[in-house]
């Protein structure tokens, strides 16, 4: 099994590249905003406990997270992997990864991160807000404070599976069938 982080700032083409990856490989792409939205849109005893922190506006524990990601791993045992987006975020994040996995007898065996500028970035959220109407992408200040925030977040977590010699940069910016066959280079080569 193989088991990937793929990272990048908002923007940055994960979602997209998880797509084709999750079709050619046949990983199971976990995304916490989607799960995050399952879990409460349906009212599930991890998503009602979810509710609870975020209508008292607090963030919702890693603990809880690692709940969810825990489940997802456990109904998923036949796929050829999983491709974690959007977590780890921080290094404690990182570490519960590790934890979960390894009690499954797994682990992450890499971080793979978008390298893409910020003005490409800007750009292409810009054209994502016109396309798809998402005002926290329409924003300049905002896309740019998300932009801030990945970077000084999630550096370390880049820094601490480069530790394990687990993480790689690849170009992000090209077509996206240039940026897939990257991704595929990486994987392939596991």
């Amino acid at each position: 099994m193989v088991n990937l982080i793929l990272f990048g700032p908002p923007g940055s083409g994960k979602g997209t590249q998880a797509k084709m990856l999750v079709e050619k490989y046949n990983f199971y792409h976990i995304s916490t905003g989607d799960m995050f939205r399952y879990e409460m849109g349906n009212n599930t005893p991890l998503g009602l406990k979810a509710k609870e922190y975020i209508h008292a506006g607090n963030l919702v524990p890693d603990s809880l997270t690692i709940e969810m990601l825990k489940a997802r791993v456990i109904a998923n045992k036949d796929v050829y992997g999983f491709i974690f987006d959007g977590f780890p975020r921080t290094t404690p994040q990182a570490d519960a990864l590790d934890q979960l996995m390894n009690s499954m007898g797994q682990n992450v065996n890499k971080l793979i991160a978008l390298d893409v500028d910020d003005n490409e970035i800007i750009n292409r959220l810009q054209e994502r807000a016109k396309v798809q109407g998402r005002a926290d992408d329409a924003n300049i200040e905002t896309v740019q404070n998300r932009i801030d925030v990945y970077k000084k977040n999630t550096t370390p977590v880049f820094d601490y599976y480069a530790h394990f010699d687990k993480s790689t940069k690849i170009e992000g910016v090209g077509s996206i069938d240039d940026v897939f066959g990257r991704l595929c280079t990486e994987i392939d080569n596991l």
